[in-house]
This record gives C-alpha cells, structure tokens and sequence, in this order.
C-alpha cells in the first residue's frame, strides 16, 4: 500500500481517529436501550445453538414490510446487538421490520466463525422474518466497520446452497466504513485478534468474492474517517460496478467512524433518506 508500518497501522486504528471513542459507544447503548422501551420487539431469538446466537426484531406495523437488518462493528471483538437498535424507531416508523444480529466476538471466536454465524442469522431471517411483518424477498442488509464487512460476506457469492437459501437472499445493502479487503489488516494491530495470514484474509475478503447476482448497494461512510477506511469502500463500489451492478457512494459529511450511525435515527437524514430508498420506502 507504500505506507510505512506504524502509518498503516494508524490508518486502521478506528479509535486513534476520535479523542474519545467511549462517549460514542454510550450514545449506541443509551439509545438501543430507549428504543427498546419506545417501541415493541421480540428480544434474544435464538438462530442458533450458542448463548450468543441471539436476534432481536421489532416488527413493522404492517405485514409484508421490507427487512432491514444490522450487523454491529467493533472489529469483531466487542458490541452485541444490544448496542443495535438506536435506529429502530424511525425505520420501524417508516414501514420497515428492523433485526439486529448478535454475534461471538474474536478472538474467542475466529472470523470464518463469526462469518459462518451472520450467514446463519441470514437463513433464519429468511425462512421466519414474515411471522414478524416481514417480506423475506426484501431483506436489506447493513452494518457498521466489522459489521460492514460482515454484510459484505452475506453479498458474496457461493455459499447460498449450503444454507439452504437462494442467491437472491439480500434484496439490497448498505454496509458503512466497512472492511472488504482484509489484507493489509495482516500487518496491523488488529491481528492481534483477527489471527489473520494472507490466505484466510482472502477467502474472508468480500473484495475478492462479489457475486454472480448483485443487487443495490448503498456504501457510506464519514467524512473524518481515514484514507484506508474510506479507500476500502470505494474499492468495493469499483468492484460491484465493474460486474455492472449499482452501488452509490456516499461520504457524509461532518461525522466519524462512530457517530456517522446516529444519522439512522434521523429519518430525513441523507443516509437513512438513501437506505430507506433502497428498501423502497
């Protein structure tokens, strides 16, 4: 990438880029807490076997209701989805079924692991979300930093079968300050916890596995991030536009790699404006 060691391992330290990341983290919790209490939701569906295999859905107030679903960051090693749901209330006011996806953390749990775990919440939204108002062919999938990378295995190409879904699964996305190219992560702190060699940080690359079938995507990300972070999402829109599928970029403005989320509780805000869109409403 010709930076030097300690210069890449700056440009991959989200944390380094605010005084404080700790107030934003709060504000995740403080509000997913206040819309857990504003509106109705089925808390800890369990998707799979494991404690941390656990979903909570809010459901639209109308059957037949878009999906929008989301994937927490905190490079795969902290969050759950019980920071996940300050948006809730405004998508749920716009007509969607909103989801929020719990997941083991690294290093406890290795990436193929947790990519395995986003796949499996995916099925059981799938073959379930319509007992909560929700339409199983228009699922929109989003999520933030690891969360976004995340989102970006669940676009990715071959493992459909497997699962027992269509390939069509994901109606559109929005995966914001998302990580879609996992190789120079090799040489930073973040392998620390990532346990990452060159081989599994491509298998576990969106970048390196787009699909036969693409769908819109929405890729977001905050004007005061770093130049790798915003390098990888608009790497990732090139990619998806040469195979001739839509991808709008966008970098809002005034916000970090943090607090670009609480533009999701605005309703009127551009990104939530251009996610709604994608998910039709």
């Amino acid at each position: 990438m010709g930076y030097a060691p300690d210069e890449l391992d700056r440009q991959y330290n989200a944390r380094a880029t605010v005084p404080d990341c700790m107030p934003f983290l709060q504000e995740y919790a403080d509000y997913s807490a206040q819309a857990r209490e504003e509106i109705p939701g089925v808390l800890d569906i369990q998707y799979g076997d494991h404690a941390d295999e656990t979903l909570d859905i809010f459901p639209a107030l109308r059957a037949g209701a878009p999906v929008y679903v989301f994937i927490h960051g905190g490079y795969w090693r902290a969050l759950s989805k019980d920071d996940s749901s300050f948006m809730a209330p405004a998508f749920v006011q716009a007509g969607a079924t909103v989801v929020a996806v719990n997941y083991s953390l690294a290093p406890a749990a290795a990436l193929t692991h947790i990519v395995d775990q986003g796949r499996r919440a995916l099925a059981w939204i799938w073959k379930h979300i319509p007992a909560y108002n929700g339409d199983s062919e228009r699922i929109h999938v989003s999520g933030s930093s690891a969360g976004g990378h995340l989102a970006g295995m669940l676009l990715a190409g071959g493992w459909h079968d497997a699962y027992g879904v269509p390939d069509s699964i994901v109606h559109s996305a929005s995966p914001l300050s998302g990580l879609f190219d996992l190789r120079p992560l090799v040489h930073t702190h973040v392998n620390a916890w990532a346990e990452l060699d060159e081989a599994k940080a491509i298998q576990l690359s969106p970048l390196f596995h787009l699909p036969s079938r693409g769908c819109p995507l929405l890729l977001g990300w905050g004007e005061h991030e770093t130049c790798e972070f915003k390098r990888q999402s608009q790497a990732y829109a090139q990619g998806w536009q040469e195979l001739g599928y839509p991808a709008t970029q966008m970098e809002v403005p005034g916000t970090n790699h943090f607090n670009i989320l609480m533009q999701l509780r605005q309703p009127h805000s551009a990104l939530s404006r251009g996610i709604l869109g994608l998910m039709g409403l």
